[in-house]
């Protein structure tokens, strides 16, 4: 009987192993198709990316043909259409491409280290202290020294939207790190430079209201090869930096407790994501201008789409930046025939609604 009764164990043994096995292979079968899925996903947005920028590259108020588009892109001395193409068009949609990515995925960190849906460079004053910064270089013509003066609108501008964000940062440190606080504080900051900025429009001249006002509606007529490096190396040293915090990040999403239980370390998380939220909303800010809700409606559309794990939303949320970015570059230079609107008006008019329509979906 012994004998039996241990031989009954042993199978009833074997036969649970062999469903735990079966279970834990249909795991990984389904993680794996969910990461194919995702991939995909992330392919497909690649591709509109590259059509849209291709459109935004053909079209515009000039309506250059196909074989003068070519030979103008080959032949960059070639008369006038060799300027508008090599110092007008291909600008324009690479700083587009380059500011949505910048914005999409300092958005989507912003979100998950403060834990807060409507977290975004433009709701938190990144976006309001550079319009200040700006207004004291275009209204006061405030200086620095050896600066070239081109360069100087965008640097202050820079400048002030780095300081709003170290401040984020300091009553994050000086309230625990109260992701509450640091809200708060941030729509303070942006009611806080709003009110400055109406203060240099009331005392700017003609002029400097008017490039005041055309600068806070953002635009990317101010693009060029010079501000496009700088952009594009910017975006190149600070982002692989994101996605190496990718599953310290997703931990997070947990909960600080759950996080700190799996090693990380929550209080510099949040302190390094603040640091690179700073320079790349802050790059983007001071090159174009404010744009409204791209950092906010990128990272939704993302985590719609690729879900919280970070490996894929972060890539997912810049990917989808770009996306809307250079789909509001064509609509700013197509809406108005002859016209280039500021894209910053067409990312507001276009982001409230589609932000309404992807919030209340199926009664989120």
């Amino acid at each position: 009987m012994p004998n039996k009764d241990v031989m009954k164990d042993s199978d009833a043994s074997s036969a649970e192993m062999t469903r735990l096995a079966a279970r834990l292979t249909g795991i990984q079968t389904a993680y794996a198709q969910l990461t194919r899925h995702r991939v995909a996903l992330l392919g497909i947005l690649g591709g509109l990316i590259l059509l849209s920028l291709l459109l935004d590259f053909s079209l515009g108020p000039a309506g250059l043909g196909p074989r003068a588009l070519v030979h103008a892109l080959l032949n960059p001395s070639s008369g006038t259409n060799g300027v508008i193409v090599w110092h007008i068009r291909l600008p324009y949609a690479l700083m587009a491409i380059l500011v949505g990515c910048a914005l999409g995925i300092a958005g989507g960190e912003m979100q998950t280290v403060l834990d807060n849906p409507l977290a975004s460079p433009y709701t938190l004053g990144v976006s309001a202290a550079a319009a200040f910064g700006a207004s004291l270089a275009i209204v006061l013509h405030w200086h620095i020294p050896y600066v070239p003066e081109t360069w100087m609108v965008p640097l202050e501008a820079f400048l002030f939207a780095v300081g709003s964000a170290c401040l984020l940062e300091v009553v994050a440190r000086a309230r625990g790190h109260s992701t509450t606080m640091v809200v708060l504080f941030g729509i303070a900051l942006v009611f806080t430079f709003h009110a400055f900025v109406a203060l240099m429009q009331f005392i700017a001249d003609e002029d400097a209201l008017q490039d005041l006002v055309f600068w806070t509606m953002g635009s990317l007529t101010r693009a060029d090869w010079g501000k496009i490096s700088v952009m594009a190396v910017g975006c190149a040293v600070v982002l692989p930096f994101c996605f190496r915090a990718a599953p310290a990040l997703t931990a997070l999403r947990l909960g600080e407790d759950r996080a700190a239980s799996y090693g990380v370390d929550v209080k510099r998380l949040r302190m390094m994501s603040l640091l690179r939220i700073s320079i790349l909303s802050a790059l983007a800010v001071s090159f174009v201008g404010t744009i409204g809700f791209v950092g906010l409606v990128a990272p939704h559309i993302a985590r719609r789409l690729l879900g919280e794990d970070h490996r894929f939303y972060l890539p997912g949320s810049a990917l989808c930046g770009c996306l809307i970015m250079s789909l509001a570059s064509i609509a700013a230079k197509n809406i108005m025939p002859g016209v280039v609107i500021p894209v910053g008006i067409v990312t507001s008019l276009v982001g409230i609604p589609f932000f309404l329509a992807v919030v209340l979906r199926k009664g989120a």
